[in-house]
């Protein structure tokens, strides 16, 4: 779900509901079986929970919120403005403890889980009950922006705050103001990024019980062949916890001038007529919503008077279809086996990461989105989001839902990206009040 602005969107500040058994009330029931049900329970069953008059006047501290993202991206490996913050580097932990910071002086209640997800906890009035959640994650890619990701924890760290003034009963005279039924807690996730692992949301993975993943990463390594646990225990953790492929070509080497065209065994060319390949069947999918990147490619020895001996590339596919996208990477499979007969190189590695299905949001949080939109008066959209976010996972174990907000151009994943304090503050407003809806159910 989107503000309605004719650009793509930024910053996702996703929510997860985990209010199991919530059902809508089935009409031509009998009255009087509708009438004991009331006599039961003490209320009306055909009533939606009552908010408070305070909600209809959310604020938005937009000055401190604009002041805590720049305050941020300061925890970079890169100058300024492009931010750089790679998982459980220095910066990264630098990072984690401003947001833990953030939630404390927010009221919450702060726990961190063995892989450094983090969870800021506001108790509800039934604690006994399942959580509503929200969050995002704050790592960022080499050379990027400062609000991907970071809008959506700072923004629903920021939404607690509107609840909480609300709480107060300082907004409205004589009113109790609002409590929630459910608790409502913050997560920031682990390694959204796939940027040192090769692996994409990390920490929600393991939190919808991917034992497979947790096997994986006993074994993994980054570029520098340091391994997963070793980069977690150095961070202060004990243990770990879009389809994306990864291939390997092996041919002969050389030098440059002494090996002619028609005898080169060019593990490089190979590479590079892979990536074509990816191309083209993305686009013969007929499909819009399938796209394809080959976002590493390298060569060995990588001199250029050396003739590639091996060639390594990363392969990210999506579709909003998962049998369509899972037809794209079989045929990618296809032609790097036909390519290495070709040019008579090796295929030493057609492996595929991950391979994860799309998920859907779920409707009572959708509606629950577009009532508080319609209540702030906010124009709106239902859309498709086809890149990797923490839900996809999340949505595994619990209903789940989107917001997304404007941004300039379209920008993600590079400096410029920018979004208003107005835009921001909306969706914010949108976050909390749909937070406040569901803690009441």
């Amino acid at each position: 779900m989107a503000l309605r602005f004719s650009l793509l969107v930024l910053s996702p500040l996703f929510l997860l509901c985990c209010c199991h058994g919530i059902k809508a009330h089935k009409g031509g029931e009998d009255p009087t079986t509708i009438k004991t049900m009331q006599d039961f329970s003490g209320y009306p069953i055909h009533e939606e929970p009552h908010l408070p008059n305070s909600l209809s006047l959310l604020s938005v501290d937009t000055l401190s919120l604009q002041k805590q993202i720049d305050e941020l991206s300061t925890f970079s490996d890169t100058p300024a403005p492009s931010v750089t913050r790679i998982l459980y580097s220095e910066k990264d932990v630098l990072a984690r403890s401003f947001i833990k910071n953030l939630m404390g002086f927010a009221g919450l209640s702060v726990r961190e889980d063995a892989v450094g997800n983090i969870f800021g906890r506001w108790d509800g009035y039934e604690p006994e009950l399942a959580a509503v959640s929200t969050g995002s994650h704050i790592d960022a890619i080499p050379y990027s922006g400062k609000y991907d990701g970071v809008v959506g924890v700072l923004g629903a760290i920021e939404a607690i705050n509107v609840l909480q003034r609300c709480a107060s009963g300082l907004t409205v005279a004589n009113e109790s103001g609002f409590k929630p039924k459910r608790s409502l807690e913050v997560i920031m996730f682990t390694s959204e990024e796939p940027t040192r692992f090769g692996i994409s949301c990390l920490g929600s993975r393991l939190m919808a019980g991917s034992e497979a993943l947790e096997k994986a990463l006993k074994k993994t390594v980054d570029s520098k062949n340091i391994s997963f646990l070793d980069a977690a225990r150095s961070a202060g953790y004990a243990k770990a916890a879009p389809a994306s492929i990864k291939v390997d070509f092996e041919g002969n080497g050389g030098h440059a001038g002494a090996v002619l065209m028609p005898n080169r065994n060019d593990a490089g060319l190979a590479a590079a007529e892979l990536t074509l390949a990816v191309e083209k069947h993305v686009l013969d999918s007929g499909s819009i919503d399938t796209v394809g990147t080959v976002g590493i490619l390298e060569l060995h020895p990588g001199a250029i008077n050396s003739i590639p001996s091996k060639s390594h590339l990363e392969i990210d596919t999506r579709d909003i279809d998962e049998d369509r996208r899972n037809t794209v990477i079989e045929k990618i499979h296809h032609s790097a086996l036909a390519i290495a007969q070709k040019r008579d190189v090796k295929l030493s590695e057609f492996k595929i990461v991950n391979q994860d299905p799309p998920a859907l949001s779920h409707d009572s949080i959708i509606k629950a989105m577009e009532a508080s939109s319609q209540e702030l008066n906010l124009a709106h959209k239902l859309m498709i989001s086809r890149a990797y976010h923490d839900s996809l996972f999340m949505a595994r174990i619990s209903p789940m839902g989107m917001i997304f907000i404007p941004c300039y151009k379209g920008y993600s994943h590079k400096p410029e990206e920018f979004s208003s304090n107005e835009d921001i503050a909306n969706g914010v407003k949108v976050l909390a009040l749909t937070l406040a809806k569901l803690s009441l159910y």
